[in-house]
């Protein structure tokens, strides 16, 4: 219904590449000043201790290692030492000892550092982790050898098997060569109506953070249920369906595309294929559930 090669020339001419600002903390010793966002926490320990998919996907999604340690020493940093650390929160310097690499290629030494934010005991006081094991997911810090750098001011979690039972999944699929490209946002929508009454197709193409192609595609028939899919590529796969709940291709879709189609994206000229559109992208945002998070990112 939707001549893609003729589309996909107009496309060109109006795709919008869309850039992750990703922000990152600064790791050092403990007498330098660290830099980490305001809105570094949103749970309480009980949040931490019980990541759900996406926090587990969206800190593997970042690290460079994900990394089994046990820490061997903490101190508390002063509060002038500790900029925008939130409220019932600590920000520790800690020292640990690698016991293996879950996952990642980089050279590790026996001794680690970095600094972390903990969410005080319910008296107030800071938690003791000296002997504790943790998983922890980082980046290496350029030139400092033994310091990392956690991807997220809390992106140290209690080690346990059962943590890293449901790490495992998450970790192979996003090693895989095939595995599905960051999206950054809606490139375009367009609906059409088919012969009959009732009848129509939507497809909306995604923006991807290395400038692939992502399309949705919405089908509705008379006396029908609708149906949707996703295509990973530049062809459009007319037997696509929807992801896997708790996937990496679920993961990408549900905790990235806005809630709402965007006004500008909409092609469609017609005002009831506009209004179309908008039906079907809520209907895919609705298919896929919500994104549940219980630890801040950025």
């Amino acid at each position: 219904m939707i001549d893609r090669h003729e589309y996909t020339r107009s496309r060109l001419n109006r795709r919008k590449i869309l850039m992750w600002n990703r922000r990152t903390l600064t790791l050092a010793a403990i007498a330098l000043i660290s830099a980490v966002p305001a809105q570094a926490q949103t749970g309480n320990t009980a949040d931490v201790a019980q990541p759900t998919y996406a926090d587990l996907a969206g800190l593997s999604d970042r690290a460079e290692a994900v990394i089994h340690a046990q820490i061997r020493k903490q101190i508390v940093l002063e509060p002038e030492r500790a900029p925008g650390l939130s409220p019932g929160f600590a920000r520790l310097y800690i020292e640990a000892q690698t016991l293996s690499l879950i996952a990642g290629r980089v050279p590790l030494g026996e001794s680690l550092k970095y600094l972390v934010d903990v969410p005080l005991d319910s008296t107030g006081k800071t938690p003791k982790l000296k002997k504790q094991e943790a998983v922890l997911f980082a980046r290496l810090v350029p030139g400092r050898p033994g310091e990392i750098q956690l991807v997220a001011p809390t992106a140290q979690l209690i080690y346990s098997a059962d943590l890293v039972a449901r790490l495992r999944p998450i970790l192979t699929e996003l090693s895989q060569p095939d595995s599905p490209p960051v999206i950054s946002g809606v490139a375009d929508a367009l609906s059409v109506a088919g012969n009959l009454s009732g009848e129509s197709e939507t497809q909306i193409f995604l923006d991807t953070q290395e400038g692939g192609h992502v399309s949705l595609s919405i089908l509705r028939r008379p006396g029908r249920d609708p149906v949707w899919g996703v295509s990973w590529g530049e062809i459009i796969d007319q037997a696509a369906r929807p992801p896997r709940p708790e996937s990496i291709e679920w993961f990408r879709l549900a905790c990235t595309l806005p809630s709402n189609l965007p006004p500008s994206t909409n092609l469609s000229r017609d005002q009831a294929e506009r209004a179309q559109a908008v039906r079907d992208y809520s209907f895919v945002i609705g298919s896929l559930g919500p994104c549940v998070r219980t630890i801040a990112l950025d």
